[in-house]
């Protein structure tokens, strides 16, 4: 049993039409017009492959193909369909769409499994709107309360739980209304590694831990001629400090850890005045939980020491926390066994990017499948993996759920 790959490939073009820019990019930020309308494209497709459509209060979508016995568990997989402003092809739209060709593949065979298939769209998965990332599988695995993920404001000052609403999303089924027997994500890697090594599939045995904070400096704003260094309080040298910190701590530390700054506001932002204000987010990843804490640390007594040798105040906000995520031997297994019963090269890896399957595996025994991103490249409109290697995944995506489909208790 196959994937139908030119089926595919027509539905991820033309999902990639719904907020195309001129520059090539895809911007579909979580609960946009363009959002609705790629949700309403792929909730068409479901329907279309005769799946029965669900829609819970975080505005997560879930079609489900009936198994033999819809009293077991279900198994699931899925991703997402938001972007980030200047988003690419594939980035979360792999694992939904080839969810749905793997509901075909079956539907075409005329196969019925023992366990009833559900593919899942999680809402804001990205985070660029509304944070944190993963939001909707959080809430869905528990992780979040509904009530609180609803209040959540945008970065636009958009409250999450009105625009549920406006975009007609705010369903009314139960929360949590499955709890899979297993969960497996397909996605493309956002990374070099597989791409450098020529191998075809990752079987992600683990996910980076992470840590966003936004730090506010609070300095005093003067004239950039007349006021001497000595005596100067500036916000702008501080963010500036906080990038170089940030690099020399992943320099010390070695191994995974990685951090990056990715957002620097000043104000009054102008050339010839000092800055009174800036805010800067801190992103910090590690795969081991201690490691990662340390890194923590260290940033926080940074941030006490240049506070009291610069004379500004700082202050520090949590925008996302989530501990490195081990996913499930077995299913990590299963998907190694069916990459090789189809003869394509496969590598254990580690996901530096955080996904909705790393929420799932709080509830269930959970895993992903990479293929390749040409050059490691992702949120960016050059992002590409070649037809072969997204039809290879499929694949494999399709045979690990068929295995898991037909497991007992």
């Amino acid at each position: 049993m196959r994937i139908d790959g030119d089926r595919l490939l027509s539905n991820l073009k033309a999902l990639a039409k719904v907020g195309a820019r001129p520059d090539g990019s895809c911007c579909r930020l979580a609960l946009t017009d363009e959002d609705r309308d790629g949700r309403d494209l792929v909730v068409q497709w479901m329907k279309d492959a005769g799946l029965s459509v669900s829609i819970d209060p975080i505005g997560n979508v879930f079609g489900r193909r009936a198994g033999k016995n819809s009293a077991l568990a279900p198994v699931m997989t899925g991703s997402h369909t938001d972007t980030v402003r200047t988003g690419g092809a594939y980035d979360g739209n792999l694992g939904v769409l080839g969810g749905l060709e793997v509901v075909a593949a079956l539907n075409q065979a005329n196969v019925q499994t023992e366990r009833d298939l559900v593919v899942g769209i999680f809402t804001n998965e990205e985070g660029a709107r509304f944070a944190p990332d993963m939001l909707g599988s959080l809430v869905y695995a528990g992780g979040l309360p509904l009530q609180d993920a609803l209040q959540t404001k945008s970065i636009d000052g958009a409250v999450l739980g009105d625009e549920l609403k406006r975009i007609g999303y705010a369903g009314t089924d139960a929360l949590g209304l499955y709890r899979p027997h297993a969960f497996v994500e397909l996605h493309i890697e956002q990374g070099p590694v597989l791409d450098i090594e020529g191998t075809v599939i990752g079987a992600v045995q683990n996910l980076q831990g992470i840590s966003w904070q936004e730090v506010t400096i609070v300095g005093q704003s003067n004239h950039a001629g007349t006021t001497p260094m000595r005596m100067r309080h500036d916000a702008g040298y501080v963010a500036a400090s906080i990038a170089t910190f940030v690099r020399e701590l992943t320099k010390s530390m070695g191994g995974d850890q990685v951090g990056t700054v990715g957002k620097i506001d000043l104000t009054p932002n102008l050339i010839n005045v000092i800055a009174a204000r800036a805010v800067v987010t801190v992103d910090l990843r590690n795969t081991d939980e201690d490691l990662l804490q340390e890194a923590e640390a260290r940033f926080a007594e940074f941030l006490k020491g240049i506070s009291a040798s610069e004379g500004v105040e700082i202050s520090t906000r949590r925008l996302a926390r989530f501990e490195p995520v081990l996913f499930d031997q077995a299913v990590v297994e299963i998907i190694e066994q069916q990459a090789e019963l189809l003869g394509l090269s496969c590598r254990r890896m580690t996901s530096g990017a955080g996904h909705d399957a790393q929420m799932l595996a709080r509830i269930c025994p959970s895993a992903m499948i990479f293929v390749p991103s040409i050059g490691g490249i992702s949120h960016n409109p050059a992002e590409h993996t070649e037809p072969a290697d997204l039809l290879a995944g499929c694949n494999v995506l399709l045979h690990t759920l068929i295995q898991l489909l037909n497991q007992e208790d």
